[in-house]
């Protein structure tokens, strides 16, 4: 039997306490030491990977003057940051609900869908703040940590996904897995205290009015009982959620910070406003506009229709579609350019590394050049269709448990010839809503002014995006931000 030295026993005893050690970080903002997982270098490695992601499958607005403004109001604060030691970056992320959020290592957001809400640079350097708060928190850092290196490996949609086989997955394509987690995952409520706290801080600091985030958080909470009775989709409450305890601290704590005297980044509250007219708001044409069960993508020049019932998502990169039970999908997404529909067969064989062009047969869609072929196993079955179209090569893949593939098999084929290019009468009739300014009459009131300006917004969505009451009178000259539907005039490959 062998004999332990105890210079080993030390050396058994101080390698994890110094792993452990190690791992530990003095917090930037509340200062007290913190156990994490990740490294600063990591986190920021994490952060770019993701920031790809975020263009790549949830969009980001182009609009050069606009991220032009918000990034310059974004610095200004994070040069107040107790948090110095991360490069930050300001995006407008092309998503049509109010959200705004922040990845590791310094990448902040603010949706169109937020812009579209605010009424004051208070407001929006309110919003900004409390992001970098998080970031200056490391609280994102901090859910990683909780959740462990399996938090990386998340399906696009569980009840449609969850049971791919690896092949199938690979046919797919999933979107947004670790971004999405961090975006639409909640924070705690003392992580929420903090980043207001150290938001509203360095608002007023870089002078801003710390009340900002208060009357945002106000309008929001309007803006969710507005839509209540709708389609529920993901907003800034969902990880940000306002409690009337939260909007209460807010402002109360507004009113024992100081606040330095500095010229704002727009002169005035209407040069402000004016930054934000154009916007669209809703659905963009330019990604494609879906009405009931049917999109239409003007630029790319096709429509498709879904069935009846099924949820369908829109995003950069694909269209996806299931029913509620989640027990099939079928997704669309454009592969790559050509005019040969094989070429997407030999994409995904080369991809995947399994024989799929000797299994496909050339067909038509619409009398648009086609190709198709299914491929699975015992348990998971995808009917794959490839169809050319002025140039692009589109894949249509309809995935389903094996067992019940022929059944669902008529609903894919179905799907699939639907897809087809538009009439000129088709595109010509697309349209989208965009953000307006209207002066207003005096004396008038909201309901009168959006008849008067043909708002495609009610009096009530117009009384909540302006932070007024629907019965108030207004002043003469009052600018108010009203939705106008308009032709969309777009562009064609």
């Amino acid at each position: 039997m062998s004999r332990i030295r105890t210079g080993s026993v030390l050396r058994l005893l101080l390698v994890p306490l110094l792993a452990v050690m190690s791992a530990c970080t003095i917090n930037p903002v509340s200062g007290w030491p913190e156990f994490t997982l990740i490294t600063t270098s990591q986190e920021q490695q994490i952060g770019a990977e993701e920031a790809k992601k975020v263009q790549e499958e949830m969009g980001l607005l182009d609009d050069q003057s606009l991220n032009a403004y918000v990034s310059v109001l974004g610095q200004r604060l994070a040069k107040e940051s107790p948090r110095q030691n991360v490069d930050y970056h300001f995006h407008i992320v092309d998503m049509i609900e109010p959200n705004a959020f922040a990845l590791p290592g310094g990448y902040t957001y603010v949706s169109r869908g937020l812009l579209v809400l605010v009424n004051s640079e208070d407001e929006l350097a309110g919003v900004m703040g409390h992001e970098i708060g998080h970031v200056a928190a490391r609280h994102s850092v901090q859910k990683i940590s909780r959740q462990g290196p399996f938090a990386l490996i998340t399906n696009f949609v569980s009840g449609v996904t969850g049971f791919f086989v690896p092949f199938v997955g690979n046919v797919l394509g999933g979107i947004g897995n670790f971004a999405q987690s961090l975006v639409f995952s909640p924070y705690s409520r003392s992580q929420e205290t903090e980043a207001d706290r150290v938001g509203q801080e360095m608002v007023a600091k870089a002078g801003w009015d710390p009340g900002g985030l208060t009357a945002f958080l106000n309008t929001l909470g309007k803006e969710e009982e507005l839509l209540n009775d709708g389609p529920r989709r993901p907003s800034f409450f969902d990880s940000h959620p306002a409690t009337p305890d939260r909007v209460e601290k807010t402002r109360k704590y507004a009113k024992e910070l100081k606040q330095v005297s500095r010229e704002p980044v727009a002169p005035s509250h209407e040069a402000f406003l004016a930054k934000l007219e154009g916007l669209v708001v809703g659905q963009r044409a330019a990604n494609g506009i879906l009405r009931g069960q049917t999109f239409r993508h003007p630029d790319l020049n096709f429509q498709i229709e879904f069935p009846e019932g099924w949820q369908v998502e829109n995003s950069p990169v694909q269209i996806a579609s299931a029913p509620k039970d989640g027990n099939m999908g079928m997704i669309l997404r454009a592969i790559g350019e050509g005019t040969d529909p094989l070429d997407g067969a030999r994409a995904l064989e080369k991809a995947a590394k399994s024989p799929v062009v000797d299994k496909a047969e050339k067909t038509s869609v619409n009398g648009l050049p086609a190709a198709r072929t299914k491929i699975g196993d015992s348990k998971v079955t995808a009917d794959l269709t490839w169809v050319a179209h002025e140039g692009m090569i589109y894949q249509i893949a309809g995935v389903a448990q094996t067992k019940g593939y022929d059944t669902v098999r008529p609903i894919f084929h179905s799907v699939v010839q639907s897809f087809r290019p538009l009439s000129q009468e088709e595109r010509s009739a697309i349209r989208e809503k965009r953000l307006r300014l209207v002066k207003a009459h005096a004396g008038e009131t909201l309901d009168d002014l959006a008849t008067r300006s043909q708002s495609s917004w009610k009096p009530n969505q117009v009384a909540v995006a302006n932070e007024l009451t629907v019965t108030e009178r207004l002043r003469e000259g009052q600018l108010i931000k009203i939705a106008v539907e308009e032709p969309y005039i777009g562009k064609r490959r």
